[in-house]
């Protein structure tokens, strides 16, 4: 059967067909998350939504599921067996200065997106990480440094062009597949494959920010301090806090090499002193053993969370909190803090609200809204502990804010908990019925089965 698809794949698609063994297709399987390793029958490099369309046409005439990945970041589950389209090649981006939006090819991370609309004073709506992919951030939510201010990335999208489970070329916006366009953004997977998106530019090409980093000894003081200085902040500051422990490695100031510390990030879209004057309490808390906070150009927005840029071994899970409490705080210390030897290397608690909290023009599947913060725990990236160690570790840090948890998640931070009553909880009950049925509508063979996928009723 394999060889028949594969030579069926090579009659009807531009792009690189690979097998098991050939030259290249390890390669191409491979994602940023090494802890997920997919072995898939054949893969599509695709160079274009055709490309796409051909091969979910034949993987469903073959029995086949479909898998899609273009940077890896995201992965949660193994595309075993299945057809896995890279969207990797599929790298254009055509920026509207005059409409100010962006075309962005499935393909495209959000540096090159940077890149693009640098020149013309527009930035995108990116995320901490700049190497990440723009399809699946966005199709996620997506929440970033500046998300306090202007919402999630899925709020500001224009078009989706995408290939259902019919093998059908769409497009999805508001005059043209209304609900498959509200349910693209937010309910992550299970939809069909997006092949390009439209989004807003923002005329915005410096903001003011970065991190402060504290000691082990201040952890407790700076988390309290942080749990009432955030309800102070205005929607022009988004903040998080994260509990690191970092490696031994010499790229790292001495300050931080392998150590526990506690990095404050702030990002502030507005006028630097009135962030000094913000960010000031948060000085007077205790001495940082190192800081750099100051104007950005929008092209350095990575430099405020500093998130590792090279592949690495990912387990994680996430919860939504109503509230952050001296009781929260003293939790999470017990579960997590520098007294605790766990095989833990992120902690990192968001806080949301904003513009966040508000539905868009065109609302959306994105669910968290009523969130007051993020919690979201990352395992070390040791490979021998990752069945085990860590995602014992990371469940105690989400188990551990279970008192103040939503009982929801974000479905970009949620994790590899990929059980029905696990996934349901990433969306309110009324958007899940409605994403439930239109995965009915537009995969009915349920050919787009892997990860963050929304469950089917019943």
């Amino acid at each position: 059967m394999y060889s028949t698809i594969e030579d069926a794949l090579r009659g009807q698609v531009t792009g690189r067909v690979l097998v098991p063994g050939q030259d290249g297709y390890a390669e191409e399987a491979a994602g940023f998350n090494l802890a997920v390793r997919h072995r898939p029958a054949v893969i599509v490099a695709a160079e274009g939504a055709a490309d796409v369309a051909a091969a979910v046409r034949l993987a469903a005439a073959h029995g086949l599921p479909v898998a899609v990945q273009s940077t890896g970041h995201g992965a949660v589950q193994a595309a075993d067996g299945a057809l896995l389209i890279s969207t990797r090649a599929m790298r254009e981006i055509v920026v509207d200065a005059s409409a100010r939006t962006a075309v962005i090819a499935a393909g495209c991370t959000w540096g090159e997106v940077i890149a693009a609309a640098a020149p013309y004073g527009l930035a995108p709506l990116c995320g901490s990480a700049t190497g990440v992919g723009v399809v699946g951030f966005t199709l996620g939510g997506g929440i970033g440094p500046i998300a306090r201010t202007f919402g999630f990335a899925a709020d500001h999208v224009r078009e989706i062009t995408v290939v259902t489970g019919d093998g059908v070329v769409r497009t999805a916006g508001p005059g043209s597949e209304p609900d498959l366009f509200w349910a693209l953004r937010g309910g992550k997977a299970g939809f069909g494959v997006v092949t390009s998106i439209t989004v807003d530019l923002l005329p915005l090409t410096h903001l003011y920010g970065g991190g402060l980093f504290y000691a082990a000894e201040d952890a407790g003081r700076v988390l309290h301090a942080y749990r009432t200085w955030a309800g102070t902040l205005p929607e022009a500051t988004t903040t998080s806090v994260a509990l690191l422990r970092l490696p031994p490695l010499p790229e790292l100031p001495p300050q931080l090499s392998g150590r526990f510390v506690v990095h404050l990030r702030v990002a502030h879209v507005g006028e630097g002193q009135e962030a000094e004057d913000l960010i000031a309490p948060m000085r007077a808390v205790a001495e940082p053993v190192l800081q750099a906070v100051g104007p950005l150009p929008y092209a350095a927005i990575d430099s405020i969370h500093q998130d590792p840029a090279g592949p690495m071994p990912v387990a994680e899970r996430g919860v939504l909190l109503r509230e952050l409490t001296a009781e929260t705080v003293e939790a999470l210390l017990a579960a997590a803090g520098p007294a605790v030897p766990a095989p833990l290397a992120v902690v990192e608690i968001r806080q949301l609200g904003g513009a966040l909290a508000r539905e868009p023009r065109e609302p959306n599947a994105v669910g968290g809204r009523d969130a007051a913060f993020s919690l979201l725990a990352i395992g070390a990236p040791v490979p021998e502990l990752m069945e085990t160690a860590v995602p014992a570790a990371v469940r105690a840090v989400t188990e551990a804010a279970a008192p103040w948890a939503t009982g929801g998640t974000q479905i970009n931070f949620h994790g590899g908990a990929l059980a029905p009553e696990e996934l349901s909880r990433a969306w309110p009950a009324e958007t899940l019925r409605r994403l439930a049925k239109l995965r009915d509508v537009y995969d009915p063979a349920n050919l787009f089965r892997f990860g963050h996928v929304v469950p089917r009723e019943g």
